[in-house]
């Protein structure tokens, strides 16, 4: 089962939103409920598909600056089975990092529990 487009209302009836009987807001909410659980369930069949893809193995010896002077991949999961990867955006002529990419590489400090698991 797909989703239907829900029709767009006007703008101004976002602004001054219908006013209705609790019987008729309670068939629309109804009907949103079971579209918000087609969305969900959607949602989970694209994220198993997107775990599902296949790998690919890399081959090629790839170099990277790390603490130590320069590090390569292996080096990099230093014996673990996972290693985290983040695009931080940083785009040319900028004097500093996107502010939400800081934000949430500055919350990467604590991450105890993923060393514990090995996948």
């Amino acid at each position: 089962m797909k989703l239907k487009e829900m029709e767009r209302e006007t703008e101004a009836s976002e602004m001054n939103p219908r006013i209705v009987s609790e019987d008729e807001w309670l068939v629309a909410r109804k009907d949103l409920l079971t579209r918000e659980r087609e969305l969900t369930r959607l949602r989970d069949e694209v994220s198993r598909h997107r775990r599902e893809l296949p790998w690919v193995k890399v081959d090629k010896e790839y170099l990277f600056e790390g603490p130590d002077g320069k590090e390569t991949l292996a080096d990099l999961f230093d014996g673990c089975s996972q290693l985290i990867v983040y695009h931080f955006m940083f785009g040319p002529g900028w004097e500093e990092g996107c502010k939400s990419c800081s934000y949430l590489a500055d919350h990467f400090t604590v991450l105890t529990g993923i060393s514990r698991i090995a996948t």
